[in-house]
């Protein structure tokens, strides 16, 4: 049966999830400082969006090489260079006197926040016991679940009444403390792989990921000519085929892909989930759209209606764990995907004349959807990982949690421009994000079915689920 989560276990656990949220408030605290930052550097606010796409790029570029950092110096040294290097490249974001060195800064701290989901993970995985996972993923989840409803707000404030600098100042405090809890209550490090860096397999991953992002990136903001973003798009869907051939082939991968061969990490991490994730992640790009453009809300009205999304991701983490304890991981996976599904769709529904309640509803029952599904996929993920493959599993983990994010925007504005040319218009409508709201919420029912394909008790050790025995 599961356990309660231990005192050490959940004090690691909570570490990981404070340095974590130091790393997603980071990623959504810097949209709204964009336009004072292009006053100060003498750009267009349009061009200051390179510190965006950078940081993404540099982020995509470095996440293979985190499963041998972690496996061959240690996960807790790793994590604690990385938070370092982290705080570091902040404070040299805040000094940046031009876009120029403002980009520089934004790689480097892109590239040392690129290992702290996945190493952060491993210590995680390492610390929790099979019955705990549940309880200590989930912690380390609500970061990405509270750092966008709180990070604009927070930019916008520190950007009009402070200074745009302590947008990345204020990681100063943060690392620093980070740094010191994680010393003083995580682990030290026992167990290291002296395994050759297999090169090849870096550049080549890198590569991929880096084109395929980008790619899909600029094809959904228009920043480069749509020949040249298709051209990124197949790329990277070629040398990322030349790079899992290489993987399986060599005797010590960058990545061991042998990890894909357990059922419930394929399935929640490369298969349905990850389908699944990238058309739920649709959802918070297309709500401030659509309110703003279809429905003609002020920003401020829009950014409300928006909190109650995220307010539901919030509010469902408190009986996540006992439902997945009652119910287990298929049902939920099943159920609950198909009632995301079906709120994704719902959402499309909604209007300036929809009912104040309904339309809170909607979106509360949207977002705790989410919350649930997501938590119930990071959990499977790794329940049958044994622990020589954890750093390998984090590592794809994390790439496609990161893939799955821009995928989803950009099948979701796919869906917007498609229907606009079909219907022959000058502008979008609301019927072109009725059509993306089901398609989203179509794919999102349907993944949720493959679930059915999963062993009835998959991943009960995990949850401690067990299901009621028949009567003799």
């Amino acid at each position: 049966m599961s356990s309660p989560l231990s005192p050490h276990a959940r004090n690691v656990a909570l570490v990981v999830a404070a340095t974590l949220f130091m790393q997603f408030l980071d990623g959504v605290i810097i949209v709204t400082a964009l336009p004072r930052m292009a006053e100060d550097f003498g750009v267009g606010t349009l061009e200051m969006s390179l510190g965006v796409t950078i940081y993404m790029l540099a982020v995509a570029v470095c996440i293979p090489a985190a499963a041998w950092l972690s496996d061959r110096f240690g996960a807790r040294r790793v994590f604690v260079v990385a938070i370092a290097l982290f705080t570091l490249t902040s404070i040299a974001c805040g000094l940046a006197q031009d876009l120029g060195q403002f980009a520089i800064a934004r790689a480097l701290q892109g590239a040392s926040s690129s290992v702290l989901f996945p190493v952060g993970r491993v210590i995680v995985l390492r610390t929790a016991k099979k019955s705990e996972i549940v309880a200590a993923i989930g912690l380390t989840i609500w970061p990405a679940l509270f750092a966008p409803v709180i990070g604009p707000a927070l930019g916008g404030f520190i950007t009009e009444f402070i200074s745009w600098h302590w947008n990345f100042w204020i990681n100063i405090p943060l690392g620093i403390l980070g740094i010191a809890l994680v010393l003083a209550i995580v682990p030290r490090d026992t167990e290291f792989a002296d395994r050759p860096f297999d090169a090849p397999g870096f550049v080549l991953t890198a590569i991929a990921l880096g084109c395929l992002l980008y790619g899909f990136d600029a094809l959904v903001q228009g920043t480069l000519a749509l020949w040249i973003s298709l051209a990124l798009i197949v790329a990277g869907f070629v040398v990322g085929a030349g790079a899992v051939t290489w993987l399986l082939r060599i005797a010590h991968p960058l990545v061991d892909l042998r990890t894909l061969r357990i059922t419930s990490f394929a399935a929640t991490d490369v298969k349905a989930g990850a389908i699944l994730r990238t058309a739920i992640n649709a959802t918070p790009f297309l709500l401030p759209l659509m309110f703003q453009v279809a429905y003609g809300m002020d920003a401020l009205s829009a950014g409300s209606l928006v909190v109650i999304y995220f307010f539901g991701n919030l509010a469902i983490k408190a009986v996540t764990t006992p439902t997945l304890r009652r119910f287990g991981f298929r049902s939920i996976l099943i159920v609950n995907g198909v009632l995301a599904g079906i709120s994704v769709a719902l959402c499309g529904l909604l209007g300036p004349d929809t009912p104040y309640a309904l339309t809170a509803a909607i979106l509360f029952a949207a977002g705790a959807t989410r919350s649930m599904q997501f938590t119930a996929l990071a959990t499977l993920a790794f329940a049958d990982v044994d622990a020589s493959q954890r750093s390998s599993a984090t590592t794809i983990s994390s790439m496609s949690q990161q893939l799955s994010m821009v995928f989803g925007v950009a099948i979701a504005a796919g869906c917007l421009n498609l229907s606009q040319m079909w219907r022959g218009a000058p502008a979008l409508g609301v019927i072109d994000f009725q059509v993306a709201y089901l398609v989203m919420g179509l794919i999102v029912v349907v993944c949720a079915l493959q679930f059915l394909t999963l062993h009835r008790d998959v991943g009960a050790e995990v949850s401690g689920h067990r299901r009621p025995q028949a009567a003799e």
